[in-house]
């Protein structure tokens, strides 16, 4: 296993055993984060929504982890987070396709990429099913993360 290998493997390993101090360590400084619940995350919002996300989950998510795979420059990884989705209490099971880029032995950019319209039926219900293919659904779904995540850093300030 080479080291961008098992940086990946220590960000999901720490992610299952929610230490957030342990994935933190993973992540550069200039940290970049993307994926289709919250957009765009720079610096210190990455940390911070795996955090309120670990703590909305009470120590319930599970995360299990394969298919990692990384050189120098890239890595891939696919990961599955199991959990009930603390809005609706609905259980989701969440495949999410893990792209990352490395610079100074630290993850400098981490691309999550999953089929929202499934995760939607699944955490909103018949919501989900009938509006989560929707581009409005989909802008909302970012608008309430990104409102969530923006709450929750100004509570930890």
């Amino acid at each position: 296993m080479n080291p961008n290998e098992q940086l990946i493997h220590n960000f999901y390993t720490a992610f299952g055993k929610n230490d957030i101090q342990k994935m933190s360590e993973c992540y550069h400084k200039n940290i970049e984060f993307q994926d289709p619940a919250f957009g765009v995350l720079n610096k210190n919002e990455p940390v911070a929504m795996w955090k309120m996300l670990l703590e909305k989950g009470k120590g319930n998510i599970q995360i299990d982890f394969f298919d990692v795979k990384a050189n120098e420059k890239t890595g891939s990884a696919i990961w599955v987070a199991n959990y009930i989705f603390s809005q609706t209490g609905r259980k989701v099971v969440n495949k999410i396709d893990a792209k990352f880029e490395f610079e100074d032995g630290l993850i400098i950019k981490h691309t999550d990429n999953f089929d929202i319209y499934k995760w939607s039926k699944q955490a909103l219900g018949l919501k989900g099913f009938l509006l989560g293919w929707t581009n409005f659904m989909k802008n909302k779904i970012q608008e309430g993360a990104k409102k969530s995540l923006k709450n929750y850093i100004e509570k930890q300030s």
